[in-house]
């Protein structure tokens, strides 16, 4: 992996499979475990910054690094200088003066993670940057298709709603047509970025375009960042047109939502507690990803820069997964 992971541009499909990989044979069997956690980061310093509200991307990157063994350190902006008008720069130049190993940020502003990478000697992660990136929601997402289907490739994803302002679908629209995968963002007008199709995406405005799919991907529409502007008539109109329920599903379609769900706008209740939704399967692979996103990012930056040392820093890494193969043959 990259030093940082900003965008899931950073990090090529060859890499995705790699890291993917280490989070199914690794980690994903760990909470199954009589003991839950490994050594693997010991001694390593997270420190979790979050300038939004979460509960899965929080709580899966703070439960991530203390099974790992790592010092986790969680920072909200309501409860941290930047409450009292610190600036983005001091704040992150105060936490690196603590010698974290890595910084993961959430942010509203668009930009921010790789900001903050300009300023700090840890290993930046993008929790999420505004209506930018969220790329490991895009490899978790990622993982939770692999589990269901033997390859990828053609396989037919449909992206529902405000894809305007979501992250989500900006990294999954990327990541997806990396592995493969075809896209059709499905949204009223005035909730697609302009020039999407540019992307290589297909554009629609209707929910009976679902039918082609094999995969349903739905996302909250996003009220808090409408602001003063008319992106739609009515909320009712919204749901009349856009909100799926158990009749535009066919059998063997998957659905999935990356969170918070508001039952009865983009989703019905009745498909939220339905067998045909994977949205559980996410949060389950959200902390096997974000361990091995951890892990990786510190294990394969490792080997010093100096050719001489190259082959000391092959023999450290080696060791390291030695080490991890064992205690968790230790917990089995």
């Amino acid at each position: 992996m990259n030093r940082h992971l900003l965008s899931i541009n950073d990090i090529s499909r060859e890499e995705i499979e790699s890291v993917l990989a280490t989070a199914r044979k690794d980690f994903l069997g760990l909470p199954q475990r009589n003991i839950k956690k490994v050594p693997t980061l010991r001694g390593r310093t997270i420190i979790d910054l979050f300038y939004e509200n979460s509960t899965r991307t929080s709580t899966s990157f703070e439960l991530a690094g203390k099974r790992l063994s790592a010092d986790v350190i969680n920072v909200k902006s309501g409860s941290s200088a930047a409450g009292k008008g610190e600036s983005l720069k001091d704040t992150v130049l105060t936490l690196s003066a603590y010698r974290p190993d890595i910084i993961v940020v959430r942010h509203p502003h668009v930009g921010a993670p790789a900001f903050i990478s300009r300023f700090t000697e840890a290993h930046v992660i993008n929790a999420g940057d505004g209506k930018g990136e969220h790329p490991t929601q895009c490899l978790l997402d990622i993982f939770s298709l692999m589990q269901v289907y033997r390859s990828l490739k053609g396989l037919k994803v449909a992206i529902v709603g405000d894809i305007f302002h979501s992250r989500v679908a900006r990294s999954n629209l990327l990541g997806f047509q990396k592995m493969g995968m075809k896209v059709t963002l499905i949204a009223p007008p005035a909730l697609l970025p302009r020039g999407v199709e540019a992307l290589g995406a297909e554009v629609s405005h209707s929910l009976d375009d679902l039918a082609g799919a094999d995969v349903i991907y739905l996302l909250r529409l996003q009220t808090e960042r409408h602001q003063d502007a008319n992106f739609m008539p009515s909320l009712r109109e919204y749901i009349d047109r856009y909100c799926v329920g158990r009749r535009h599903v066919r059998r063997g379609q998957r659905v999935l939502h990356p969170g918070p769900i508001n039952r009865g706008v983009e989703i019905e209740s009745e498909l939220v507690d339905s067998d045909g939704n994977m949205i559980l399967q996410q949060v389950e692979a959200g902390l096997a990803v974000r361990m091995a996103v951890l892990y990786r990012i510190i294990v394969d930056n490792a080997v010093p820069a100096a050719p001489a040392e190259l082959k000391e820093g092959g023999r450290k890494i080696k060791a390291a997964r030695r080490t991890l193969n064992r205690e968790l043959q230790k917990t089995s």
